[in-house]
């Protein structure tokens, strides 16, 4: 690889604010905010809206909608003209 062309490549903290779950992974992200990780060694701190912790689909409260029937409204109208 050429020399000073990527980007530091760095442990960070990632902290979701919805649900206060925060990991510890690598990442080329870099913040100005630390925080006191388990292991005694401070890292930096991305702060992210939503994660795999909070997030509906991961943790199985998702809810698919069918608004109006339209996928009984389609399945009425193409019936016939569909194969399966």
């Amino acid at each position: 690889m050429k020399p000073d062309i990527h980007p530091n490549y760095n442990a960070v903290v990632f902290q979701d604010l919805s649900s206060d779950f925060a990991f510890l992974t690598k990442s080329t992200m870099s913040s100005k905010e630390t925080i006191k990780w388990e292991d005694g060694s401070e890292y930096p701190l991305i702060k992210v809206d939503i994660s795999s912790h909070s997030h509906p689909f991961y943790t199985g409260k998702q809810k698919s909608l069918d608004v109006g029937g339209r996928v009984d409204k389609f399945r009425r109208r193409y019936a016939g003209s569909v194969k399966e």
